[in-house]
C-alpha cells in the first residue's frame, strides 16, 4: 500500500439495522487515489476506537504530549445511548473529521491504520440480515444538512450486555444474574453501578458484564495526565498490586475514569486504582448519595473476578500502571519547567524594572577654586567681580 492513499471521503448519511439488535451505521464514499470509489459502513463506536488507535500511534500529533502540538481533530466518545437524533446529529461532526483527516501530513492521512480502516470489508458488500426482520432504513444527508439537521426526538436504543459470571444481589433494588444472562443497559454510574433491565429493571455491578460488539467499553473517556482535584471520603487498603492504599482526607488527582467504579488516580508521582464512590471533587459539597455509597464495600474489578466466560476471542484491553506512571512522570515534569520558565521570565521582567528605575548617578561638582587662584589665573573681568 505504499502508493495507494484516499483522496476523498464523503459522509452520504445513516443506515437503520435490525439484525442482531437495532443499531445504525454511518455510509462513507470512500474515493481512492487510482480513481474507484467504494462505499462502505461503519457503526460510531468502530470509528472512535479506530481514532484512539491513530491518537496512540501518533502521541506528538494527537497533543499527549504538548496539547499546542496536536493536529489530530477531535471526536466526541460515543454516548451510552445511541439513538437516532444522535447519530443524525453527529454526522457534521463526522464529516468534518474526515475531511481534517485527510489533510493531515501524509505520514498519517497515508499511514497503513487509515487505509486498512476504510478498506471495503466482506460485510460492507453483503450485510448481515435476517429475513424475518424488516429491511434496514437508509437516511440519506443532504448538501445544507449542517445547517439544517432537524432536531427531533428518536427512540433510545439501548445496548446489549452480557454477564460474564454469576452476580448475587444484595438489596432489594438490584437484580441477580447469571453468566450468560443478556441485559439491556439503561444506566451506568461512575461508581460501578448500573442499571439494567430484561423483564424489570434493577441495578448491579458493571464489571459483570460485558458488551456484544467488543470487550473494550467503547464510553469510557482517555486518560487526562493533567488530572482533576479530588478528595478521599473514605479509607481503602490496597488488596492488589496496583491499587493504592489512602487515608480520608487525602487530596490526590484522579487521570482516568473507568466505568468498573475503579478510577486510576495519582497522589504525589505514584498512580493506582482506587474506589471511585470513596471520592469527592475537591470543592463540591457532601451529599445523600455520597454519604450512602461511602457506606458500602468496594465493587469488584474487572480484572479480578474469577470464571469470566467471555464471548470474545481478544482480550479487554487495559493500560498499565507503568503506562500511566510514565505518561504524569512526563506530564507533571513539564508543568514544572513551565512554571520555571514563567517565574525565570518573571524575574528578568523584575530585574529589568529595576534597572531602569535606579536613578542615575550624578556627576561630581568640583571645588570652587580660592580667591588667590582666581586672581592668578583668571581675567581682569573675572577678577574684578572677587575684588
Amino acid at each position: 500500500m505504499g502508493d495507494t492513499f484516499i483522496r476523498h471521503i464523503e459522509l452520504l448519511g445513516y443506515e437503520k439495522r435490525f439484525f442482531p439488535s437495532q443499531h445504525y451505521v454511518y455510509m462513507f464514499l470512500v474515493k481512492w487515489n487510482d480513481l474507484s470509489e467504494k462505499l462502505i459502513y461503519r457503526r460510531y463506536t468502530e470509528i472512535y476506537e479506530f481514532h484512539k488507535a491513530l491518537k496512540e500511534m501518533f502521541p506528538i500529533e494527537s497533543g499527549d504530549i504538548n496539547v499546542e502540538s496536536r493536529i489530530i481533530p477531535h471526536l466526541p466518545a460515543p454516548k451510552w445511548f445511541d439513538g437516532q437524533r444522535s447519530t443524525q446529529n453527529r454526522q457534521g461532526t463526522l464529516a468534518e473529521y474526515c475531511h481534517t483527516l485527510l489533510n493531515l501530513p501524509p505520514k498519517i492521512s497515508h499511514c497503513l491504520h487509515v487505509l486498512s480502516f476504510f478498506q471495503v470489508r466482506h460485510d460492507d458488500m453483503k450485510p448481515v440480515t435476517d429475513g424475518q426482520i424488516k429491511n434496514p432504513e437508509v437516511f440519506y444527508l443532504t448538501k445544507d444538512a449542517k445547517k439544517s439537521l432537524t432536531d427531533i426526538t428518536g427512540p433510545i436504543v439501548l445496548q446489549t450486555y452480557r454477564a460474564i459470571a454469576d452476580y448475587e444481589k444484595s438489596s432489594t433494588s438490584e437484580m441477580a444474574l447469571r453468566a450468560g444472562d443478556m441485559v439491556d443497559v439503561v444506566e451506568k454510574g461512575e461508581s460501578g453501578r448500573w442499571g439494567h433491565m430484561t423483564v424489570g429493571f434493577g441495578w448491579g455491578g458493571g464489571a459483570y458484564l460485558e458488551p456484544m460488539d467488543g470487550p473494550d467499553e467503547s464510553e469510557e473517556p482517555e486518560p487526562n495526565y493533567a488530572g482533576e482535584q479530588y478528595l478521599v471520603l473514605k479509607s481503602y487498603t490496597a488488596v492488589q498490586e496496583d491499587e493504592l492504599t489512602l487515608k480520608e482526607g487525602d487530596a490526590i488527582e484522579v487521570i482516568h475514569k473507568l466505568l468498573d467504579g475503579w478510577w486510576v488516580i495519582r497522589k504525589d508521582e505514584t498512580t493506582g486504582y482506587y474506589p471511585s464512590m470513596y471520592l469527592q471533587r475537591a470543592g463540591e459539597a457532601n451529599t445523600p448519595v455520597k454519604s450512602e455509597l461511602r457506606n458500602r464495600s468496594a465493587p469488584p474489578r474487572r480484572s479480578t473476578i474469577r470464571n469470566a466466560k467471555s464471548i470474545h476471542k481478544q482480550s479487554r484491553r487495559q493500560i498499565s500502571q507503568e503506562t500511566y506512571r510514565r505518561n504524569s512522570k512526563k506530564y507533571i515534569q513539564s508543568r514544572r519547567n513551565m512554571r520555571a520558565n514563567f517565574h525565570n521570565k518573571a524575574n528578568v521582567i523584575i530585574e529589568s524594572n529595576e534597572v531602569e528605575n535606579k536613578p542615575k548617578a550624578q556627576p561630581a561638582v568640583p571645588p570652587r577654586p580660592s580667591k588667590d587662584l582666581i586672581l592668578s589665573r583668571c581675567t581682569e573681568s573675572t577678577r574684578r567681580k572677587v575684588l
